[in-house]
């Protein structure tokens, strides 16, 4: 497991050796396998059967994270529905190389979970400032008191009050179930810290079972699979607690006035398998569709962690599962292939043929193996794309491409993102309706064009 999940700093826009680039992508390949993930899967249970343990999930919540927010007013209903034993943990936000922008992370947390919540029928404030320090420590000292059984019981009612700004409330709850000393408090968070360290990752909002992790309520619907198959689920019949949202574009079609920008990198697994549904939903909808792709974050000198990475190709995995999406024949295209790629763009653009060039470098390089960083295989994407590679080979290299990506990359921070695939749904007048982070919130676009298009149709009628 080891080199291709090295951290990556400045360095990473150097370009790796051809031997690195085939083992690394080797690897990938291996952790990406459905087979390997199943095998692995088998192995744990006869495990945890022959040492006669439980089924244990063990949750990691952050309490200024409104992703475990979120995920904490699901932890009750999975005890009461799965025959499992819920091990709760204190944890601090991730900090070095394991997050690029942490308060631009949290500012995102408390805006996407305000936009989530009513989708998956749960509920969260507006909150575009910060919290209080003071209301946050109290609330991790309150649930440092408890022990697990009574964090599970009332983690939602002390983010209740800590993020709707209820400080007497708070304070109640303080009074009633107990606080922990301030000593006792940095305890427990530091444990709970070290004890997601020492399991190989970093964020809160995170569920941990059989060496894989489900992030908050967005995941949830794996485990809550992974749980039933394995015959635990004590209301087999029943609908899961948090479903995965599906996409879909809806009846309503627009003329127009709505554009959906979006922000891909070509060496994003989460990219890759967004990327062409992303087309497709524009296409269903009618809306505007500006892609404006941007360097990968690696080659921008953002570092990638080897925890980071590894959870990311093997989440992706699920995902692409889930949506019946190829992936998983990986070939690391970053560095020169990507940089290549981006240097047809502009022509391609002008043939008409952007958006299919792009889609078949990430085709290539996610779900078929092909070596980008050779004529040949770059020859194979450019054709797939319906381009001519004769042609091509006369634009390889051309300057510009970066000067372009650039004010993609400055348009994206400015909208309050930083990671690929982003999004931004835009109005008539160019003015913001929604700005979000991630190939898990397409589902959410789509319904959003549908609330405006209807809005639209009730005003006109």
């Amino acid at each position: 497991m080891a080199e291709q999940f090295k951290d990556q700093g400045g360095a990473a826009s150097m370009d790796p050796s051809p031997l690195y680039r085939w083992l690394t992508s080797r690897i990938v390949r291996r952790i990406c396998s459905p087979r390997r993930l199943d095998k692995q899967r088998t192995k744990i249970e006869r495990a945890r059967l022959k040492a006669g343990d439980q089924h244990v999930v063990e949750y990691f919540h952050q309490v200024d994270d409104g992703y475990s927010h979120l995920a904490a007013q699901v932890l009750l209903h999975l005890v009461q529905r799965y025959d499992i034993e819920l091990v709760c943990h204190l944890v601090r936000g991730p900090r070095g190389k394991n997050v690029a922008e942490p308060e631009l992370l949290l500012q995102l947390s408390r805006y996407d979970a305000f936009h989530v919540a009513p989708e998956y029928g749960l509920q969260f404030p507006e909150h575009p400032q910060p919290l209080d320090a003071a209301m946050a420590d109290l609330a991790n000292a309150i649930l440092a008191a408890q022990d697990n059984e009574s964090f599970i019981e009332c983690a939602a009612h002390v983010g209740d009050a800590l993020w709707s700004g209820d400080t007497q409330r708070l304070q109640r709850l303080a009074d009633s179930l107990g606080r922990a000393s301030d000593g006792e408090r940095e305890a427990h968070l530091e444990a709970g810290t070290a004890r997601r360290t020492r399991l190989k990752h970093y964020s809160g909002a995170m569920f941990y079972y059989g060496q894989e992790w489900y992030w908050g309520v967005d995941r949830l619907y794996h485990l809550e699979k992974r749980l039933a198959a394995l015959g635990v689920d004590r209301e087999p019949d029943e609908e899961l607690l948090v479903p995965g949202p599906t996409l879909e574009a809806g009846l309503l079609r627009d003329n127009g006035s709505l554009t959906l920008e979006v922000y891909p990198s070509l060496r994003s697994p989460y990219t890759s398998i967004a990327f062409d549904r992303t087309l497709k939903l524009a296409e269903d909808t009618g809306v505007n569709l500006v892609v404006r792709p941007v360097l990968p974050m690696v080659m921008r000198g953002v570092p990638a962690t080897r925890e980071k990475g590894f959870y990311i190709f093997s989440d992706t995995v699920r995902e692409a599962r889930e949506a019946g999406v190829p992936y998983g024949n990986f070939y690391d295209p970053i560095g020169e292939p990507v940089r290549r790629c981006y240097s047809l763009y502009p022509w391609a653009c002008q043939q008409g043929r952007g958006n299919e060039l792009l889609s078949s470098f990430l085709s290539a390089a996610f779900a078929h193996g092909i070596n980008t960083n050779n004529n040949r295989g770059l020859r194979k994407v450019v054709e797939a794309a319906g381009l001519d590679w004769n042609e091509a080979r006369q634009h390889l290299g051309e300057p510009g491409w970066q000067e372009m990506l650039e004010e993609n990359r400055l348009a994206m921070y400015d909208a309050g993102l930083w990671g690929v695939p982003s999004f931004r749904l835009l109005d008539e007048q160019g003015n913001q309706i929604l700005a979000l982070w991630g190939q898990d919130r397409l589902w959410l676009f789509a319904r959003e064009i549908q609330r405006h298009l209807n809005q639209g149709q009730t005003t006109i009628n």
